[in-house]
């Protein structure tokens, strides 16, 4: 399938922004790269690409030619699979981004499950802020995106939606444990551990506290949940998550999460979804199914 590797050529050279970064990612002369593309822009009679003295850069016409590409990408990977199940086993590749809260048990749980039924599907997994896994989901970089409040995309087609809410998450020690629900205000007392603001949780509890008059004492912000995690052990402080985010109670280092009230934070949508009229790679749209199983199976 030589035409399918020149155009991954050109799709190497569009992320990249350089024909000679692009050949060392795919382990090929620039020289050929290069040729390969001049062949193919006097094929369609139009230059792909601006060459500059550092770089390149898609013109008008390689901005069309791009597009369709990723586009028709989802399309070849479904076809393989298809191939492959005709041999009786299924292969390729599942693409999904995802926020953070699904990164640390959830998915990781979900995969494993997957791969024991088929054991030759490989997995992408691109952890984004909600904005940032729309973006990809977009530009054909991933097939399925599992975010919490997703932004507005006219072609997004939600396949599963599952409200969430946001949790308090400290340590079996913390004086709060004790509850079996708290207030803002309780949290509020003790220093707090936030997700940086592109995180759809942290922005909720923004909108919410810009209503009210409570504030929190703010020792750690960061982009990391690992190190948020780290920082409920390690410094006794409280932070915050969405359900589906959480350790199971129990659990041997001996996080908890607590509830909060409905009346201080109201919840929002965890959305399973894909681009509206595209047909999924097979492993995707059976990965997807599971998900959306899943997801269902938590429904309170």
């Amino acid at each position: 399938m030589k035409h399918l590797r020149i155009l991954s050529y050109v799709d190497e050279v569009a992320r990249s922004g350089s024909i000679r970064k692009a050949a060392d990612q795919l382990n090929v002369t620039a020289s050929a790269v290069n040729r390969r593309i001049m062949d193919l822009e006097e094929e369609l009679g139009a230059p792909l690409f601006e060459r500059r003295p550092r770089g390149v850069r898609l013109t008008a016409a390689g901005e069309v030619f791009v597009n369709y590409l990723r586009q028709q990408d989802g399309e070849v990977e479904r076809m393989k699979s298809q191939i492959e199940d005709l041999k009786g086993m299924r292969r390729g590749t599942v693409r999904i981004a995802c926020s953070q809260a699904l990164a640390l048990e959830f998915l990781p749980r979900q995969i494993g499950e997957f791969r024991k039924r088929h054991p030759f599907v490989a997995f992408d997994v691109q952890v984004y802020d909600h904005e940032q896994a729309m973006a990809a989901l977009a530009a054909y970089e991933v097939d399925l995106a599992l975010v919490f409040r997703p932004p507005f995309l006219a072609n997004f087609q939600p396949l599963m939606t599952l409200e969430q809410r946001i949790v308090a998450v400290m340590s079996s020690e913390h004086p709060l444990s004790a509850k079996r629900t708290v207030r803002l205000r309780d949290c509020a007392a003790y220093p707090v551990a936030l997700p940086e603001r592109s995180i759809g949780g942290r922005q909720l509890l923004d909108e919410v506290m810009a209503r009210s008059r409570i504030s929190f004492q703010i020792a750690a912000e960061s982009n990391s949940f690992e190190l948020l995690r780290g920082l409920v052990l390690e410094a006794n402080l409280v932070s915050f998550q969405i359900r589906v985010g959480t350790m199971p109670s129990g659990n041997k280092l001996g996080l908890i999460a607590r509830d909060i009230d409905d009346r201080d934070v109201p919840r929002a949508s965890l959305v399973l979804g894909q681009l509206r009229a595209r047909n999924l790679p097979i492993p995707a749209a059976i990965f997807a199914e599971r998900l959306a199983r899943a997801l269902e199976a938590m429904r309170q």
